[in-house]
């Protein structure tokens, strides 16, 4: 039976199956008992127990799985305390060994944190799901997909923003190299023009005018001719 120890977690296809044929009389327990390891919970067995067949102890055990991957759909940390009530289980050596039943059995992952009391789960399979759950199903896929568009929108504008500096920085960084070249072609010239007009004023200070040196020489010579006409 695939309520006994076995790798059966969803049991939708078999229920749809055989709901016809366990829907009315004495059958009827058993279409129920396949309900409640579709969708159920082993405190939905503890509250309906009088009105269902007996399970076996690996059939309890595998409702006990199965009641874990409920937990574990809606909070990633479990507390030792919720899994003992829901279980029903006192011993927290014997826990931590159904726990770990889960895990080899690929229904769960996780880990236990002893230290904390706490069951961290990183993955659980899906299980079946009512007619009922369907809309907030649906509601749920809403939310991500709005989420989701969300997401995009900030990422799009932020590769806008991110356009859009890198551009700035690129003009900015353009305007700065012209005005580096322009400041060093300026310098280059100043620097051009003042060694020529220093070495247009050495070149004066080593070779006085050539107006200069003649003129002593007329001089000289009219002395000579003023002495010249004494005699």
């Amino acid at each position: 039976m695939t309520t006994h120890r076995d790798v059966t977690s969803v049991y939708m296809e078999l229920r749809n199956l055989l709901q016809i044929m366990l829907a009315e009389g004495a059958n009827a327990p058993y279409l129920q008992l396949l309900n409640l390891f579709a969708y159920g919970t082993y405190p939905d067995y503890i509250a309906n127990k009088e009105s269902l067949p007996e399970l076996s102890t690996a059939q309890q055990n595998k409702l006990k799985h199965l009641t874990i991957v409920s937990l574990a759909s809606r909070m990633k940390c479990i507390p030792y305390s919720v899994l003992l009530k829901d279980l029903e289980m006192r011993n927290l050596r014997e826990l931590e060994d159904l726990i770990i039943e889960a895990v080899y059995t690929d229904i769960i992952q996780g880990k236990l944190d002893q230290r904390n009391q706490l069951l961290e789960v990183d993955f659980c399979i899906g299980r079946d799901i009512q007619k009922k759950d369907i809309n907030n199903i649906v509601k749920t896929l809403h939310e991500w997909c709005d989420g989701c568009e969300a997401v995009l929108l900030g990422i799009e504008q932020q590769v806008l923003r991110a356009n859009q500096y890198k551009e700035n920085h690129s003009r900015t960084q353009q305007q700065v190299e012209a005005e580096v070249t322009n400041i060093k072609k300026t310098l280059k010239a100043t620097a051009s023009s003042s060694a020529q007009e220093m070495e247009q004023q050495l070149a004066e200070r080593e070779c006085p005018p050539h107006t200069e040196q003649r003129q002593p020489t007329k001089k000289m010579s009219k002395v000579k001719g003023l002495v010249s006409s004494r005699h």
